[in-house]
């Protein structure tokens, strides 16, 4: 069995978020979809595009680690983008869809700079400073997207409150 260090728990957990992250660029363009704000479904899309970086900024990480690029399960990721699925059939054609988008979307970013400022820290821990700064451009993207859906919370939550 091999040895469970820092080293080890860092490989496992970025095998954690490279999952989430093919995950969630699969999940976006569904949110997208359902989203009736152009604005919100358009940050979406931005998202996807960003997601799709994410990835390729992991894979250098990976490379830096000298080990291949491959996921692992991960629940709690599945378990978000479960819920943000069950708002989408629920409210499908219902004003208030858009701020429960909003809502599932923030649970991931949650999740994501949780996951990506711990990878981080234990990056910089480990003496990879290529790694981190990866990671930090990363975990810095993550709380702009965060910061924007707030602010489209305030506009959709308001729409759906008007017309329920």
């Amino acid at each position: 069995m091999a040895e469970k260090n820092l080293t080890s728990l860092f490989h496992d957990q970025l095998r954690d978020i490279y999952y989430a992250e093919r995950k969630i660029v699969k999940a976006l363009p569904r949110m997208a979809r359902g989203a009736q704000s152009e604005e919100l479904r358009m940050a979406f899309k931005t998202h996807k595009d960003e997601t799709e970086v994410h990835i390729e900024r992991l894979q250098k990480v990976f490379e830096i680690l000298g080990k291949r690029a491959q996921g692992k399960t991960c629940p709690a990721i599945d378990g978000i983008l479960e819920e943000g699925e069950e708002i989408l059939e629920e409210y499908k054609d219902v004003s208030a869809i858009d701020a429960g988008l909003v809502a599932a979307a923030q649970a991931v970013e949650h999740y994501e700079m949780a996951r990506y400022g711990t990878l981080k820290t234990w990056a910089t821990t480990l003496g990879m400073q290529d790694a981190a700064d990866l990671l930090d451009e990363t975990l810095q993207e993550e709380g702009k997207t965060d910061e924007l859906l707030t602010a489209l919370a305030e506009t959709v939550n308001q729409g759906a409150l008007e017309t329920a």
